[in-house]
């Protein structure tokens, strides 16, 4: 049996494969069908990946380098409230109106977008504890008798487990959703 849950998968299962097959990865910005809105939807992806990545180097600056712990909270503030709400309302988006359009569009691929949906709720609460780690930080930043090097570690390791189960998903709904857009030239 194919594993579903975004935190043990590996891949998509192959019956949600079938139009990644015809219409893979390398093809897709030369494709006629390919649009702004994808393209758009795919570069709004890639800004979730850096911002993650920001927030991940200038962590390990403060617990490595001695980065300033002022400059530093105001990036994790900063760069951390962007990520997690721009996730957030990227998903209810999906959810709500990318996704009904796309399952009817390919009626095969439906529970391909149920399991997407799924790995939203399993993000939500990674961005929960994530948010939580990143309070404690920002509260340790300020209270002089705190260990902010312990809590900037804490909020690390959950920065690096929420980069395992972000990649995954957004690889799986790229490679679902691209391929269902070109394959039924979607305009949305």
């Amino acid at each position: 049996m194919f594993e579903t849950d975004l935190g043990r998968r590996d891949r998509l299962p192959d019956a949600l494969r079938v139009l990644l097959e015809k219409y893979p990865r390398n093809m897709w910005e030369s494709h006629r069908n390919f649009d702004g809105l994808t393209r758009f939807w795919l570069e709004r992806h890639l800004m979730f990946r850096k911002a993650l990545k920001q927030w991940q180097g200038d962590t390990r600056g403060f617990l490595d380098k001695g980065r300033d712990p002022r400059a530093h909270g105001q990036l994790t503030g900063r760069i951390g409230g962007f990520l997690i709400n721009e996730l957030h309302g990227h998903h209810q988006i999906e959810d709500a109106h990318y996704f009904p359009v796309l399952s009817a569009s390919e009626k095969r691929l439906s529970h391909g977008f149920e399991l997407l949906d799924n790995d939203h709720h399993a993000l939500d609460a990674q961005l929960a504890g994530l948010t939580k780690a990143a309070n404690t930080h920002l509260r340790a930043l300020q209270n002089r008798n705190a260990d902010a090097k312990a809590s900037a570690g804490k909020m690390l390791t959950q920065l690096d487990g929420f980069e395992r189960f972000l990649n995954r998903h957004l690889i799986d709904e790229e490679e679902l959703v691209v391929p269902v857009i070109l394959h039924h030239a979607l305009k949305f």
